[in-house]
């Protein structure tokens, strides 16, 4: 799966251009968060193993910290994933439709992924508020979950926008597989995958090249 970015045809690709680059910005702010916080916990792994052997002094709420931080960096960046087409998924199916039956597919396996998505973010959300009224917190050092428990349903949410947007942007091409992809993920055959390489590779030495 990679993602084409074409220049949208008329008014209607326009907007929906500008309305995905808006929100690939707020995607890309919650993947750094979620680089980020992998980061920090390998540093604090790191404290933790050499307190824990050199000093015999291991780093206070180490568990609890982990057990945070793992809807940080497991949920955070899932809507970039998708909009990147990162994700990993069976295609031997798929890879047997071609024009309008391809774009079908994708529109009715992003859909059933969007109502899945919509049941998990109800769902996290009640796992939120009854953290939140009961003033649940982690066992060592007192964290409270429901800032942890309040990122699920916040980076589902923005995954929901994204399956929204990829939905019209197949309905478009049912209608006209003519026309443009815009930013949608879609499958490539060996050609197209080897000539994205070719041209990634090409365009890093040009930058390299002008930093230099």
């Amino acid at each position: 799966m990679t993602t084409v970015h074409t220049s949208g045809g008329d008014g209607e690709d326009r907007r929906y251009l500008k309305f995905t680059g808006a929100l690939g910005k707020l995607e890309n702010f919650f993947n750094l968060i979620a680089a980020t916080s992998i980061l920090l916990l390998m540093f604090l792994a790191v404290a933790q193993v050499v307190g824990r052997n050199l000093f015999n002094q291991p780093v206070p709420g180490f568990i609890d910290f982990t057990e945070q931080a793992m809807a940080v960096f497991a949920f955070l960046g899932v809507a970039y994933c998708q909009r990147v087409g990162g994700h990993i998924r069976m295609e031997l199916l798929l890879g047997t439709f071609k024009g309008r039956g391809l774009w079908i597919a994708e529109f009715f396996g992003v859909l059933i992924i969007l109502f899945v998505v919509t049941i998990l973010i109800y769902g996290s959300y009640l796992h939120f508020d009854r953290s939140w009224s009961l003033g649940d917190s982690t066992i060592d050092v007192g964290l409270p979950t429901w800032p942890s428990k309040l990122l699920v349903p916040l980076a589902l949410s923005l995954l929901w926008l994204r399956l929204c947007l990829q939905l019209y942007g197949y309905s478009r091409l049912i209608i006209d597989p003519s026309r443009p992809l815009l930013d949608l993920p879609h499958k490539h055959d060996a050609a197209e995958h080897a000539k994205a390489e070719i041209e990634e590779a090409f365009l890093e030495e040009h930058q390299e090249g002008g930093a230099r």
